[in-house]
């Protein structure tokens, strides 16, 4: 699938974020609608959409700060990133990058984030204290998903039209290998613990997931799901990677340890975009021709929402993980 071809659509990176004191734990997922140029907030407890913020041109991609203050939206038309604070939900910031930004991820050392450029072919490095861009890095030929590993010392980046995916050294801020992968890949997600990352190919006839071992970048499986994959995401324990099939209007759920499909869940009309609730509870997939949001409960791998939000929303994002929220997990869901 080329990329350019979901313009329509939007790509949603849920977010959770701390408030009042450290029993509670507040998880609000950021949607971006690429046809309303704005993003709507979900909270995750009540699944209401409860904020709409208006950003730049055919907002695409979410990030959000290790701290979950604030949130970054890559703007595809407008060349530029939102900066937007958590706590009042506006913009404070917008930030100038590559053309046709499409992919956004931040260092979980709090420094740096990372904004792909399909069209310059490039990522650009913005400082996260000053809102500046620092650096740009060439990558391959339309780069597009972006992840950042735990350590923060590597970025995957998916090149969709080279088929394959660049590994930048953020010590460096240049591309130390390359690694091939299948047809127009776009999704890219780690896992917790830095040993792997997961990438969809999206190209026709593809229909892949490559699981990459991050101690030596190679392609270590390839993993047959739905038609179109695009987001993709991991659960907290690192157990399971759920990935989005634009096409075939279903997600699917994949065991980490035998890299085996164990479940697919029908959800809305073309899901691009996948992302885990920070306890592990929830997936929240973006269904851009329905205009909503599905709920999945990881207990059971069954819908339990939808969420109505505004025209075309698509998620491709990563829930940050709040640092007191260990003693969050799988154990206190509920099917």
């Amino acid at each position: 699938m080329r990329l350019r071809l979901c313009r329509r659509l939007a790509i949603a990176a849920f977010v959770s974020y701390f408030l009042g004191s450290v029993q509670a734990l507040a998880q609000n997922a950021y949607i971006t609608n690429d046809g309303s140029g704005n993003v709507s907030v979900i909270d995750t407890a009540t699944n209401t959409v409860i904020a709409t913020i208006t950003v730049g041109t055919a907002p695409f991609a979410v990030a959000v700060s290790p701290d979950g203050g604030t949130v970054y939206v890559a703007n595809i038309d407008s060349d530029n990133v939102s900066v937007i604070s958590t706590a009042t939900n506006k913009v404070m910031a917008t930030i100038t990058v590559g053309n046709y930004a499409e992919g956004v991820a931040v260092n979980p050392d709090g420094s740096t984030v990372y904004v792909a450029n399909q069209h310059s072919n490039n990522v650009s490095v913005i400082a996260m204290a000053t809102n500046k861009v620092i650096a740009t890095i060439p990558v391959g030929s339309e780069p597009g998903g972006v992840a950042v590993t735990p350590d923060g010392r590597k970025v995957y980046v998916a090149n969709a039209l080279s088929n394959n995916v660049s590994v930048i050294d953020t010590a460096m801020n240049a591309v130390t290998a390359t690694i091939p992968v299948g047809a127009n890949p776009f999704g890219v997600a780690v896992t917790p613990d830095g040993s792997k990352v997961y990438v969809a190919n999206a190209g026709f006839g593809t229909n892949t997931v490559s699981a990459i071992a991050t101690a030596t970048n190679r392609v270590t499986a390839t993993i047959p799901v739905g038609s179109q994959p695009g987001g993709v995401a991991v659960t907290p324990d690192g157990s399971k990677v759920y990935v989005a099939n634009w096409a075939s209007n279903n997600v699917s759920a994949i065991d980490t340890a035998t890299n085996k499909v164990i479940a697919t869940i029908a959800v809305g009309s073309e899901p691009f975009g996948v992302a885990v609730t920070p306890d592990g509870c929830k997936v929240y997939v973006a269904n851009g021709a329905s205009s909503n949001v599905s709920v999945i409960a990881t207990a059971t791998n069954t819908v339990t929402a939808a969420i109505t939000v505004a025209s075309g929303p698509v998620a491709l994002g990563v829930f940050i993980r709040p640092r007191f929220a260990g003693t969050q997990g799988f154990s206190n869901c509920h099917g």
